[in-house]
This record gives C-alpha cells, sequence and structure tokens, in this order.
C-alpha cells in the first residue's frame, strides 16, 4: 500500500479505482468547480475525464451560449441529454456535466441508472465569486447573478439531491474536495 498511501489518508486508490465500475458524473451548480474537480478526481483514480459542455460545443462547433442563444434552453439540453448518453456509453470515467444537465428528468434517469451521480454543492458567496470570473455563462446574462444563481440553488436543489453522493466544496483547495469525494466513493463502494 506503500504507493497508495497519499494525501488521500489510508485509501488505497488502485482498489478503490477497481470497484468503481460506472461513471462517475459530477453533478451541481455552475462554479462549483465540476471540471478543474472532475480532472483531479480522474487522475487520482487513473481514469479518463470529459467536460460534457466542451463536447456540446465540438458537436454543435458552436459554444454553449451560442446554442442558447440560437436555439433555447429546451434545444440545448436535448443536445445535452444526447452528448452525456454517449460520454456514459463511451465509457469515460469521470464526466463533468453542465448545470442544469442533472435537472432534466431524462438525463437524471440515466445518470442515475448507468453512472454514479456526485452532487458538488458549495455556499452562495463562494458560487457568485467564481461564476463572477468568466462571462461565459448564459444563464447569468439576464440580470443579478447572486439573485439567479439564489433561484438556481433553490429549483434545482431537489434534482441534485437525488444523486448517490453528495460533497460540499468550499473556497479550499481542490484537492481537500477530491479526498473528500474520495472517502465518500470509498464508504458507498
Amino acid at each position: 500500500m506503500s504507493n497508495a498511501h497519499t494525501s488521500t489518508g489510508e485509501l488505497d486508490l488502485p482498489a478503490l479505482a477497481g470497484r468503481i465500475t460506472r461513471p462517475l458524473v459530477l453533478v451541481g451548480l455552475m462554479g462549483v468547480g465540476k471540471s478543474t474537480i472532475g480532472r483531479r478526481l480522474a487522475n487520482a483514480l487513473s481514469r479518463s475525464f470529459v467536460d460534457a459542455d466542451e463536447e456540446i460545443e465540438r458537436a454543435a462547433d458552436r459554444s454553449v451560449s451560442e446554442i442558447f442563444e440560437a436555439h433555447g434552453e429546451a434545444y440545448f439540453r436535448d443536445g445535452e441529454r444526447r452528448v452525456i448518453a454517449r460520454l456514459m456509453e463511451e465509457g469515460y470515467g469521470v464526466i463533468a456535466t453542465g448545470g442544469g444537465a442533472f435537472v432534466d428528468q431524462e438525463t437524471r434517469a440515466l445518470v442515475l441508472e448507468k453512472g454514479l451521480a456526485i452532487w458538488l454543492d458549495c455556499d452562495l458567496d463562494t458560487l457568485v465569486e467564481r461564476t463572477s470570473r468568466r462571462d461565459t455563462r448564459p444563464l447569468l446574462k439576464t440580470g443579478d447573478p447572486r439573485e439567479i444563481l439564489f433561484n438556481l440553488k433553490e429549483q434545482r436543489g431537489p434534482a441534485y439531491s437525488q444523486a448517490q453522493i453528495h460533497v460540499v466544496t468550499d473556497d479550499g483547495p481542490h484537492e481537500a474536495t477530491v479526498e473528500r469525494i474520495l472517502q465518500e466513493l470509498d464508504a458507498w463502494q
């Protein structure tokens, strides 16, 4: 266990990775760190990583914002569901989803059946600070970001709460969040 003993305490990462037989699907609001944490989680488990929004942009040859603007949210969610289903079928180890993906009933059912959903959650102040770093978030362009994020947190919480694992992130190092996820996975598996 010498190479498995890292910052993750007493976890045997190769053994844990071997017990995980489904894709790990990170869900939660924009700004919680799904992509950043997802890359680190995939690395810790020696798994592949993919960001669903990046795959959607590649498939559509346009940005998420452009898709929202041209076709609306319902059109985007339909395409998002198809891309997530494909990524899960292709066997990606860790998938970061867009903030609204898991709210879609069909996408949520797919993820819960064929994957392991991990809800990354954090407080409103942290969300506001993190999302203010980029202006590429279509849902935040229509008003006060704090109010929009508060409302999204309230509206989407019941859907996110259906995830098999719930991990609260904070403004600390991403490695600490990855460690909490690994501990939760170890307890769940």
